[in-house]
């Protein structure tokens, strides 16, 4: 019954795909990498025909996708499993959609958030070792190593403005703030209990952090960061990201929605519900902890900011949503329990 109710959405929202495709031909000519945790790989999705072009390997329980500035290259961070920490990154070339090189972190382990600072550098949490690292990436080594000092850094995200990095830090309910040019941590926060969601809002770089094991969202502010407002948001808020467009898009796994915010007000502009069950919980992070949600967690937007992308970790699918009229265009299909994504105006090819 529930893989017939998803082949049932599916060819509803394909109607609605069929008439959008011809009004926006250039709207779809680029990549969604997707990390597939349960199965270590990464699916390279054509959006313009919305195929898999690849599926490639990675390490085991690849959790996050960073995109480097001009959208050639994705790294993977490569999480490990259950009592098996894992210590790499994998670096993909979108456009041959293929496997350029894995990184081997050594002794720093439990790699999760990536973000790219420029085309040679990016910054990596590694929860092991309660730290931000900078890899360089032609060297495939760590150049520097910030360490937060707080429990289970889990995801990054970076203020070129202010020259700065923040992570959350879901087992000390903290934001860690990082100057990038000293490489010097300047200071730890208190926001709530399970931080783990983040992202900066365009324009004044607010820092949005989701605290999920209180279902609370905290915002602070980026040139003070004095806390501008804590309030509800039921449903395990889990990701956050920020648009082009002055709004914050917030997943929530066990509600199954994701929440679009105005970046200004804080108010809720709509919730979009999603009514796709889930694939079963076998070999999942998660588990049933969310009884029948599809468990929406990885979510990012166009460059634009006019398309969202969210991943259903016990679902297998990719919701594509117009944040416009917060209708569902299509469903995408990914790997067993999807999670990180990254979005490239750069096309997957296969040689």
């Amino acid at each position: 019954m529930k893989n017939r109710s998803i082949f049932n959405r599916m060819v509803k929202y394909s109607t609605v795909l069929f008439t959008a495709v011809f009004m926006l031909p250039n709207a779809w000519a680029a990549t969604l990498v997707v990390a597939n945790k349960a199965e270590a790989t990464a699916s390279l999705i054509n959006l313009e025909n919305g195929n898999i072009v690849a599926t490639l390997p990675t390490g085991d329980g690849p959790h996050e996708v960073g995109i480097s500035p001009d959208g050639k290259f994705a790294m993977v961070s490569n999480y490990g499993r259950r009592g098996s920490g894992g210590n790499s990154l994998t670096l993909i070339d979108i456009s041959s959609a293929s496997v350029v090189k894995t990184i081997d972190l050594g002794e720093y382990s439990r790699p999760h958030g990536v973000e790219w600072v420029d085309k040679d550098k990016v910054t990596v949490t590694v929860e092991g070792n309660q730290a931000l690292i900078v890899v360089d990436v032609e060297q495939a080594s760590v150049s520097k190593v910030i360490k937060t000092d707080q429990d289970v850094s889990h995801m990054v995200a970076l203020d070129p403005a202010r020259n700065r990095a923040y992570t959350t830090n879901m087992g000390s309910a903290s934001l860690t703030v990082i100057d990038l040019e000293s490489a010097r941590r300047l200071e730890n926060i208190n926001t709530g209990k399970g931080a783990e969601g983040l992202a900066v809002s365009a324009g004044k770089g607010r820092i949005w952090v989701t605290n999920r094991d209180e279902d609370t969202i905290t915002v602070l502010d980026g040139d003070t960061l004095e806390p501008l407002k804590t309030f509800s948001s039921k449903g395990f808020p889990i990701r956050a990201t920020a648009t082009a467009k002055g709004q914050v898009l917030v997943t929530r796994a066990r509600a199954g929605d994701l929440v679009i915010y105005d970046a200004a007000s804080f108010d809720e502009v709509r919730t979009v519900p999603f009514d796709i069950n889930s694939m079963g919980s076998e070999d999942r992070l998660f588990g049933d902890r969310f009884g029948d949600s599809s468990v929406p967690i990885g979510v990012v937007v166009d460059n634009a900011g006019e398309r969202a992308f969210v991943a259903h970790a016990n679902a297998d699918v990719i919701t594509e949503i117009d944040l416009a009229s917060g209708d569902i265009v299509r469903l995408l299909h990914a790997g067993k329990e999807p999670d990180g994504m990254g979005y490239s105006m750069v096309n997957a090819r296969l040689p």
